[in-house]
């Protein structure tokens, strides 16, 4: 393959995902950028889920990020912020939420989940040590087997 050739292959491989760049605001005023990126990427995608609202693309995430630049704009503290997006969506908006009543099972649930497992597992081997394990073949039992292998699989039994 020439070198051209490859160039353009590559290029032709790259195009579709230069379509996937989340757009992010870019008129920010610059002593608000980081802390505005350290928020967003602390907040949840309501649509996505597994993604930040810096990472999401969705419309949704476009309009929460305009919120928060917004509320920054009009002097709210970061604490403010997340306090009305969490009134307003719940504790699921947050990668971190607090631990609560409410929460509880997102943080002892994976814990719960493991002890299960392993209680399952020890179950299992206590199970199959239990099992009655079966018995060696006798010395008579043997040499019926040695003689049926030693027997000419053509000859008829009659």
């Amino acid at each position: 393959m020439k070198l051209l050739e490859k160039l353009l292959l590559v290029v032709c491989l790259l195009v579709p995902l230069a379509g996937h760049a989340v757009p992010v605001e870019t008129d920010i005023d610059p002593e608000l950028e980081p802390r505005y990126r350290a928020l967003i990427a602390e907040l949840r995608c309501l649509v996505c889920q597994n993604q930040s609202l810096a990472d999401s693309d969705a419309e949704l995430a476009q309009d929460l990020r305009r919120e928060v630049l917004e509320m920054m704009e009009a002097g709210k503290s970061d604490q403010e912020i997340v306090d009305f997006l969490v009134n307003r969506y719940g504790d699921f908006v947050l990668y971190r939420p607090p631990v609560r009543p409410e929460t509880a099972v997102l943080w002892v649930g994976p814990f719960l989940l493991l002890v299960a497992v392993a209680g399952g597992v020890l179950f299992m081997i206590r199970r199959r040590a239990a099992a009655p394990q079966t018995p060696a073949l006798t010395e008579e039992d043997r040499k019926k087997v040695q003689e049926l292998l030693r027997r000419d699989p053509t000859e008829s039994d009659s």
